[in-house]
């Protein structure tokens, strides 16, 4: 929260404006919301805790990879005000964890994310609860989002409302056989929240996203392969685990962007994502400062040594 909170101070001051943004983009927390919205972070925190069930779990793993699981099987994986504070937990882990290229984003039990947990939803239905519940979840999924990982949603079964605003938060999308996307917002009288609709814009345009949210159409794994929302369609599995398994076919799958040193994957990364939010001067400028810091770096000298000359 302070960070952010000096991130919009320090933005707003236009003397400075690009020294100061070329700066904070080294940091790894993209807080969309600050006490300058009046939003306080704490405050929410403690509301959503009110609604437990479930949990967000992550494992983090040797080979740079973790794994983010929604685990609340009896409510379709749906999110609880618990689960939401757990994410932000969790995201706040992955920022600080130095060695990670990676991340798999994937449902318990066959299926990826229904949305919210209903019950949360009727208990905090008036406008300022909601409100503060949407800006909390922005400011978590963003933070995912520029994760200085790779990172993949591995979709299962349904991915419904939140769970479908979920995956728009990760860079890449892997669909199993017979899964299903949908953004049911319209259903429900409402829009995405969760940032959602920005980002699905950028995914697939803004005619396609117009599509799946005024139509609130259901994307099985050819149609999201037609539009672009998938990225790849995974085997049925023969057996639960092992080699076979939709969660070893996706990490085969990142493995062809996260195969090398833990610093050069996570620059990959930072300078694609300063090109995607950035004007161009500010994100050349940006590109220059990351390429700093691998220029000359361990993985640089062993590649120049192993390879010198131009075969």
């Amino acid at each position: 929260m302070v960070l952010c909170a000096v991130r919009q101070q320090l933005l707003s001051r236009s003397s400075s404006r690009a020294a100061w943004i070329r700066l904070l983009q080294s940091q790894s927390r993209g807080c969309v919301y600050s006490s300058i919205h009046g939003f306080n972070q704490e405050q929410i925190k403690e509301k959503l805790q009110a609604f437990p069930g479930g949990s967000i779990d992550l494992l983090k793993q040797e080979s740079g990879v973790a794994v983010l699981t929604i685990n609340h099987p009896s409510r379709m994986n749906a999110f609880s005000g618990s689960m939401m504070v757990d994410l932000e937990e969790r995201v706040s882990q992955l920022e600080s964890w130095t060695d990670g290229k990676g991340l798999i984003v994937q449902g318990a039990a066959g299926t990826f994310c229904s949305g919210s947990d209903l019950n949360a939803v009727r208990a905090i239905s008036n406008p300022q609860d909601g409100m503060k519940m949407c800006m909390f979840m922005q400011n978590t999924l963003t933070r995912l989002l520029r994760l200085p990982l790779i990172s993949v949603a591995l979709v299962e079964g349904r991915a419904l409302g939140g769970g479908a605003e979920l995956l728009t938060a990760c860079d890449f999308r892997l669909v199993a056989p017979g899964s299903v996307i949908q953004f049911v917002h319209k259903h429900m009288g409402l829009v995405p929240g969760w940032g959602g609709a920005a980002r699905l814009v950028h995914i697939v345009g803004s005619q396609h996203a117009l599509k799946l949210l005024g139509g609130a159409l259901k994307v099985d794994p050819e149609l999201g392969l037609q539009i672009g929302l998938a990225d790849g369609v995974l085997e049925a599995p023969e057996v639960e685990e092992g080699a076979g398994s939709l969660l070893q076919q996706a990490d085969n799958w990142l493995s062809r962007y996260t195969k090398g040193p833990a610093p050069v994957i996570r620059a990959v990364k930072k300078v694609v994502l300063s090109g995607r939010e950035l004007p161009l001067s500010e994100a050349l400028r940006t590109e220059k400062d990351v390429f700093g810091t691998v220029w000359g770096g361990p993985a640089n000298l062993k590649a120049l040594a192993s390879k010198p000359n131009h075969k």
